[in-house]
């Protein structure tokens, strides 16, 4: 007799994803795959950077793969769904950067290298938990006991041992190449991380002479 006039979301899907959570419901195991009890479906969630809390950009995404790993969960699959959050780089560093210059006036090099590492941490466990939040108000019913972070020990080990694997077999190496650098930052840059601008620029032509001398090219 205690039912509400109107849906009262908050306090309702908290309520459900806290009870799917319980019950292990979102849990992959491993080894019905290895039992040959089902067959597997692996989704790795794109990790959202830590530069802040999610967008609309991340709710689209993430929706889809819901609908596709609960779907795959019906057929019968035994459904993996690998969550995580991703350090960015440059990106949160930039992020941390501005909060210390808008609050206290400095840059890094004013505050030292150790205590500005010190922001940075305490700002991706920040964001971290509030993305992880957020991620379960919107309902998402990844492997949570799975979750990782890109920066994690086992994780950083895991991209030295590819890169080295890599080297060994030739397939990386070191060259010359033009690359994006950021003079502020000092350092280089990822092409998603610049931001391109159209500018107007001149022409030049340059006249080579033919070997015949009966003309030139006009480049």
């Amino acid at each position: 007799m205690n039912i509400p006039k109107v849906y009262q979301p908050q306090e309702t899907e908290s309520k459900w994803y806290r009870f799917w959570e319980e019950r292990g419901y979102f849990r992959a195991d491993p080894q019905k795959v290895l039992r040959g009890e089902k067959q597997k479906f692996v989704i790795m969630m794109p990790p959202p950077n830590v530069t802040g809390i999610i967008h609309m950009g991340h709710v689209l995404d993430n929706t889809i793969q819901d609908i596709l790993v609960r779907f795959k969960r019906m057929q019968g699959y035994e459904v993996l769904w690998q969550p995580g959050t991703d350090h960015a780089g440059i990106a949160t560093q930039n992020k941390v950067e501005q909060r210390i210059l808008e609050e206290e006036g400095k840059t890094r090099f004013e505050i030292g290298r150790e205590e500005f590492l010190k922001r940075t941490w305490a700002w991706k466990d920040e964001y971290e938990q509030e993305i992880i939040r957020r991620l379960k108000r919107l309902g998402v019913s990844c492997d949570w006991s799975r979750y990782r972070f890109t920066m994690e020990p086992n994780m950083y080990r895991a991209v030295l041992e590819a890169f080295v694997r890599l080297y060994r077999d030739g397939l990386i190496y070191r060259g010359l190449y033009i690359i994006n650098w950021c003079p502020r930052c000092g350092t280089t840059l990822a092409d998603d991380e610049v931001e391109h601008e159209e500018t107007q620029g001149r022409l030049w032509y340059i006249r080579y002479p033919l070997v015949d001398g009966e003309g030139e090219i006009v480049v």
